[in-house]
């Protein structure tokens, strides 16, 4: 079996400065990673997503695609890759692409959670500065971008306290990135993450992202300057100190959320925990696979191991797609 793994162009010319040249610099390394893990077991090679996609597909006479594109421009760009493939029939890894855009548009996200009686934070939506004077949400509130990942959109000061503050973090969201911005109720907890394998049948053991060990001047939050100049801060409790009850609840939570947005083979569920209660933060329905640094990595490094994630990921694809075992 011969698999390629799809990449994206460079997002520098979408998304100057620093968040850019980060995102180009993560997709390299985790190119290089599988490449050399995917080898071991099958014929691998590595494309770039581009206009000669099909061609190049079809010219190396490409199995199955290891889909690692969150796209470079447009509305439903992580949505691209797994729609052009399926119009030619050819095998990918992940989530279809409803799934991918239902999980990158977060408020769609915020709005299925609610509908499926999922926890999850309060949340209005913005598409222009005037109408923040019509926001009444109690502060602190929360502010990110509907369409981004891996805390692009999301600083410091995302966490707003006050009006003033307020119009400052949406002014710059909207200028910078696709309205409309979200401005979220804040839940002020400890922060969990729960990896969903398999077709959402396993749950990888939880962690508790610990940001005791940062400056005290940053906000213990998730934000690009936390995972670009602080990373080494963090404190990653796998698996997380809860009890079974909790364990339990956020397990089960994510499995669902997993199932109400249609998800394949694998993802990320990012949660608060605020009174014993669990709020759904994020669904990353694309989540990395940086060794040594992606979530994901940590969960498996005593139960599963990083290879055996890697896959396991191939192998539900396969056994979706009735893929002999060649």
């Amino acid at each position: 079996m011969k698999i390629a793994i799809v990449t994206d162009k460079t997002r520098i010319t979408y998304l100057n400065g620093a968040e850019g040249e980060y995102e180009d610099a993560q997709k390299e390394k985790t190119v290089k990673i599988l490449k050399e893990i995917i080898s071991k077991k099958y014929n691998c090679i590595d494309l770039i997503f581009d206009e000669n996609i099909i061609k190049n597909l079809k010219k190396e006479e490409v199995d199955l695609v290891f889909n690692n594109c969150n796209g470079v421009v447009g509305e439903s760009r992580i949505s691209q890759l797994p729609a052009i493939l399926e119009s030619i029939e050819m095998p990918y890894t992940g989530s279809k692409p409803l799934g991918h855009a239902l999980a990158y548009d977060k408020v769609y996200t915020g709005k299925i959670l609610k509908e499926s009686g999922i926890l999850t934070p309060d949340f209005k939506i913005i598409n222009s500065l005037e109408e923040v004077e019509d926001i009444d949400m109690k502060f602190p509130l929360f502010i990110k971008p509907s369409d981004e990942g891996s805390s692009r959109g999301i600083y410091q000061d995302s966490i707003v306290k006050d009006k003033p503050s307020l119009y400052k973090v949406v002014k710059r969201s909207l200028e910078r990135y696709n309205p409309p911005v979200m401005v979220m109720e804040y839940i002020e907890g400890r922060e969990y993450t729960v990896g969903v394998i398999e077709n959402g049948n396993r749950v990888l053991p939880i962690i508790e992202i610990d940001f005791s060990n940062l400056p005290k001047d940053l906000e213990g939050i998730n934000s690009f300057e936390v995972k670009h100049d602080h990373v080494d801060d963090l404190i990653y409790h796998v698996p997380a100190n809860i009890d079974e009850k909790l364990e339990i609840d956020m397990e089960d939570a994510s499995k669902e959320a997993f199932k109400a947005l249609d998800l394949k083979d694998y993802a990320r569920v990012d949660l608060r925990v605020n009174n014993g209660k669990a709020y759904i933060i994020e669904i990353n329905s694309l989540p990395g696979l940086q060794k040594g640094y992606s979530d994901l990595y940590w969960m498996t490094k005593e139960v599963l191991g990083f290879e055996e994630l890697i896959f396991s990921i191939i192998n539900s694809t396969k056994k979706r797609y009735n893929l002999k075992n060649n």
